[in-house]
């Protein structure tokens, strides 16, 4: 098919276009300090900034995802490119926290290039080569994410908070360039309408949810504040459900999320967003604790920042590897390989964590876990739905990991911070705890996949699987 005959600079664009937005995700959190200097505000106020991101992303991944399957993926995707470009100038020339929040909200519909990605994948790569480029791109929302973190100091240094969004702007308006110029049109959209009673629905207790996960540690997980945003979440989720099965053309097929070939991937990916999140997300907390503790390394920002290298290394080995992988290991196989490689990572923190490397090496073997749960649980979603579908698919599923990455991060704020020293800093037991935690949680995640038997929708078309050497990562440079 001609569609497919050009795939490897469409498979450029796309690339580049998840790579521009994955910056995105983590880019403000080491330069909050600067915010709040410069726009002369508190801590609390300041981090809205990652809030509003994060609950932006959670609306427009599955409803643009939809919106891409209905009415073509390459179109929607430039239309979010755009909307993201437009926050990246916002956020730019931000004269105060309103303003930069409004422009993180923009950023925050590029969480929906992610889903768009995976099904322009579908549409125009051979069949033999879906499974490598799934995982290359897979890899790259994670490196990017981590690299975000990593870069954002040392360039901030140079060119000021303000100008990390530039930087954002100029990779967002290559991917767009790319997107128009390599990028074929849709081939396969989807029939009927986007529901717009079920939107309302699902961004209503997505809302409620993110909402006081994100600051019920601020607010107090008994406030009534809290509480009651949680049951309202409940009250609309149930409401969503209702209406996607009595509805003639659904948001998300809930039946066929339900199905046994994708339901254990989606439970997977809440739990396994939960381990990525608690042990990632809180190793540089662990390796800045002052040394004075008698236990804690006692780095700087820079120096913790270099000890997650290993960890983004391992992830974009795993990623790239998938393709590969895929002809002698099954996509659930590795699923759960990965989630268990995690598990046993973190352990090794837990008992191994009295010099760098120690942190460092946990760190790659992490990596690896998550690069190779992270490839395989895409390629199942991806493989596993009608091609009419897969926008929404992806997208539910990334939204799941989302809510997963917002529970480690209050399960983690409870445990290591529920009981500090005198000068407010955390016991390594904290660490311990929370860090077993997240172990098992992870090791949870394989059981499910592993314990679910597989059977085969009878409206799934399969995809075949490389039989030969694929050269993804001649594509991927």
């Amino acid at each position: 098919m001609t569609i497919r005959s050009n795939h490897r600079p469409a498979y450029a664009a796309v690339a580049v276009s998840v790579a521009s937005i994955a910056l995105l995700q983590n880019l403000v959190i080491p330069v909050i300090p600067m915010i709040e200097a410069d726009l002369r505000i508190d801590s609390d106020a300041a981090t809205w900034t990652m809030t509003a991101w994060l609950i932006a992303a959670a609306v427009a991944t599955p409803l643009l995802g939809r919106v891409g399957d209905l009415r073509g993926r390459r179109a929607t995707l430039l239309a979010v490119l755009g909307l993201v470009m437009l926050g990246d100038l916002v956020a730019a020339f931000a004269p105060n926290i309103g303003v930069l929040i409004a422009g993180r909200v923009l950023q925050g519909a590029g969480g929906a290039v992610f889903p768009l990605a995976f099904a322009l994948l579908r549409e125009f790569m051979p069949p033999q080569r879906l499974t490598g480029a799934i995982g290359s791109v897979s890899a790259l929302i994670g490196i990017g994410g981590a690299a975000g973190s990593v870069l954002a100091g040392p360039l901030s240094a140079s060119i000021g908070w303000r100008g990390l969004f530039e930087v954002a702007l100029i990779a967002a308006a290559i991917g767009a360039l790319l997107a128009v110029a390599w990028i074929p049109r849709s081939a396969t959209r989807a029939s009927g309408r986007l529901n717009s009673l079920s939107g309302v629905l699902l961004s209503g207790w997505l809302v409620a949810l993110l909402l006081p996960l994100a600051s019920g540690a601020h607010w107090g997980w008994t406030s009534p504040v809290t509480l009651g945003l949680f049951a309202l979440a409940a009250v609309l989720l149930v409401a969503w459900v209702v209406s996607e099965l009595r509805s003639a053309t659904p948001l998300v097929d809930i039946r066929m999320l339900a199905h046994r070939s994708i339901w254990p991937v989606n439970a997977a990916g809440v739990l396994i967003g939960v381990a990525v999140f608690g042990f990632w997300g809180y190793l540089p907390l662990f390796l800045e604790v002052p040394a004075d503790t008698g236990w804690a390394l006692g780095l700087t920002a820079q120096t913790a920042g270099l000890v997650l290298v290993p960890l983004l290394a391992g992830m974009s080995l795993a990623g790239f590897a998938t393709g590969a992988l895929s002809r002698v290991l099954t996509l659930r196989t590795q699923l759960v390989a990965g989630a268990l490689v995690m598990g046993a990572s973190v352990v090794a923190a837990v008992l191994f964590h009295a010099a760098i490397w120690q942190l460092a090496v946990a760190g790659g073997l992490f990596g690896i876990g998550v690069g190779t749960a992270y490839a395989a649980m895409a390629s199942i979603i991806v493989e596993g739905v009608p091609a009419s579908s897969v926008g929404i698919a992806t997208g539910v599923n990334a939204n799941l990991r989302s809510i997963g990455s917002a529970i480690g991060s209050a399960l983690m704020t409870a445990i290591v911070f529920g009981s500090v020293d005198a000068g407010g800093r955390p016991f390594e037991s904290g660490y311990d705890t929370a860090w077993l935690t997240i172990a098992a949680v992870a090791v949870l995640a394989a059981v499910i996949v592993a314990v679910v038997p597989v059977t085969r929708r009878r409206d799934e078309v399969p995809v075949l699987l490389p039989t030969a050497p694929q050269p993804v990562l001649a594509d991927a440079a």
